[in-house]
């Protein structure tokens, strides 16, 4: 029978339930058992596809189109599991399946309330989940604090589920904050007392206890949190703040965490094998080089935009044997600055997707200005329709030349609506979302990196590379080197004669994993090594 962990949080939020969910899976998968993840958010979105990135940071896309939240993206990137849309549960699309079960009759006339039909709604999401998938442990992150109105029902589902499925196959794992007051020396375990109280009351008892916390946690500690939470003091584990998140699965595995779990749930007995890991964690902390490489957006101050990027360059610089140092460039300050004065020094520049037309032309401003001066350049979705617009303007002459949604009425529409999303009206999970193949031309930096010719990339996007100048740009000295396998649709775009100067259509940067670098960002933080290199021989 699948076991189900359960992962809630307390006293205060951020305190990185994604991440320590993530890691335990990654500690029951090295053990050779079948894990998947599960993020359950009390928001009333259907899904983050709609909400801004100041609201809710990146939008992390899955294989099978789903837009989830960016724990997913956690998730993905600790486990060799392929999440689906089930693994991603709002309020919204909880409220919204029983509300259309009940316009469809399917209460019989029966008042709907939350209890039982909304917490029905989510155990059966939680089953669905452990069904399709045929996994040894499910685990499920509830988003929001407890003590939040919002994340109630959430409770009170996985409150009865326990006695649904058995106590013995359930495990509860309260994630909860330790003040360390510095003037005194103390860590304070109050909050804690009573964020485990208000889950008590609920009627859900922590199994146990995982303390984020700035400082080492001494058995006397353990035993207070013991005595006044009703745990085991083993039960007891420390979240310690650590220099990466891929440290952090290893700091539980030396706490036991991992046994602890599998003996709770009477897992099958297997040694854990965390060497690859401990490997690359190794490596990430030791680099032989470091090499600076900018992302030019318009969410520079909000890193959670970028999240999957910036985790993207850590694993590429594991081959590289290089920590790829960030320079964050604001694409408004390139239209009042010039893009010269932000970007001197650096040996890469990426410019990432994006919506609107806010700090477009800085962005454009940073691609000529990369181009022009060899500077290894990678665009990703609306990166590289920036590359095109800037291409078209300065290296074809049509000084006109825009997207269609940033100036409907330009001469020359290079970068075009897509056509099947012309009559849609709606927002939400309307783009050309989730994995496509992509058929690669041979002898090109794209089947250099990949070494096959037919890939499969996720996408998010509604606008393309309007066919009517292919041509053109062919003639100009632009590569087509990726295109949908009926030849419609460019997905990758570069300049031979550049030594690196790469867009694509899709987003690499979900598919990218610790222990499987993306092959495109592997190339262009190589690229972006040798760039720096001749640099500093030259100075």
């Amino acid at each position: 029978m699948t076991k189900y962990i359960f992962v809630t949080g307390g006293v205060v939020s951020s305190l990185g339930k994604g991440i320590a969910s993530a890691s335990i899976g990654r500690l029951l998968e090295s053990r050779g058992l079948k894990v998947t993840i599960a993020k359950f958010d009390p928001y009333l979105n259907v899904d983050p596809g709609t909400m801004s990135p100041y609201q809710h940071g990146e939008v992390f896309v899955l294989d099978d189109g789903a837009e989830t939240d960016l724990d997913l993206g956690h998730y993905e990137r600790s486990l060799s599991v392929k999440l689906t849309r089930n693994n991603n549960v709002t309020s919204g699309k909880i409220y919204n399946a029983v509300i259309s079960k009940e316009r469809k009759g399917d209460y019989l006339g029966k008042t709907v309330q939350v209890v039982p039909h909304i917490t029905n709604e989510i155990k059966e999401a939680i089953l669905k989940i452990s069904n399709e998938q045929k996994v040894d442990v499910c685990m499920v992150e509830v988003g929001g604090t407890i003590g939040d109105i919002e994340s109630l029902p959430f409770l009170e589902a996985i409150r009865q589920f326990r006695f649904d499925v058995g106590s013995e196959n359930v495990v509860n794992i309260h994630l909860t904050l330790l003040p360390y007051i510095s003037a005194s020396g103390e860590l304070k375990t109050k909050p804690t007392q009573k964020t485990v109280a208000e889950l008590r009351g609920i009627g859900i008892q922590p199994d146990v206890i995982l303390c984020r916390t700035e400082v080492p946690l001494n058995d006397e500690v353990k035993s207070k949190i013991s005595l006044f939470c009703n745990v085991e003091s083993k039960a007891v584990f420390e979240a310690l703040d650590a220099k990466s998140i891929y440290d952090v699965p290893l700091l539980f595995h030396q706490q036991g965490l991992d046994e602890f779990l599998i003996k709770k749930l009477r897992l099958r007995q297997s040694d854990s094998d965390m060497t690859r890991w401990a490997k690359v964690v190794h490596q990430i902390y030791h680099p032989k080089r470091e090499v600076e490489i900018a992302i030019a957006g318009k969410y520079v101050e909000l890193h959670d935009a970028y999240k999957s990027i910036i985790e993207s360059f850590i694993h590429a610089g594991v081959p590289n044997q290089a920590r790829v140092k960030l320079r964050w460039v604001d694409s408004e300050e390139v239209e009042k600055k010039g893009a010269a004065a932000l970007l001197k020094g650096v040996s890469g520049v990426l410019v990432p997707g994006g919506f609107g037309d806010r700090g477009i032309e800085g962005k454009i401003d940073v691609i000529r200005y990369v181009r022009e001066r060899k500077i290894p350049f990678f665009g990703i979705c609306l990166g590289m329709q920036c590359a095109v617009i800037e291409f078209t303007r300065n290296v074809l002459g049509l000084k006109q030349a825009n997207s269609g949604e940033f100036n409907p009425k330009t001469p020359d529409e290079v970068i075009s609506m897509m056509e099947d999303q012309l009559k849609i009206q709606g927002l939400g999970g309307t783009m050309r979302l989730g994995a496509y193949p992509c058929k690669l031309e041979k002898g090109t930096k794209a089947y250099q990196a990949y070494k096959q010719s037919l890939i499969q990339e996720r996408h998010r996007h509604r606008y393309e590379f309007n066919n009517a100048y292919r041509e053109k740009a062919k003639a100009a000295g632009m590569k087509l080197s990726g295109l949908s396998p009926d030849g419609n649709l460019v997905e990758m775009i570069e300049l031979p004669k550049h030594p690196w100067f790469v867009g694509v259509q899709f987003h690499p940067e979900l598919k990218s994993r610790p222990l499987n670098p993306h092959p495109l960002f592997r190339e262009f933080v190589k690229a972006a090594v040798k760039y720096g290199s001749k640099k500093l021989k030259k100075s």
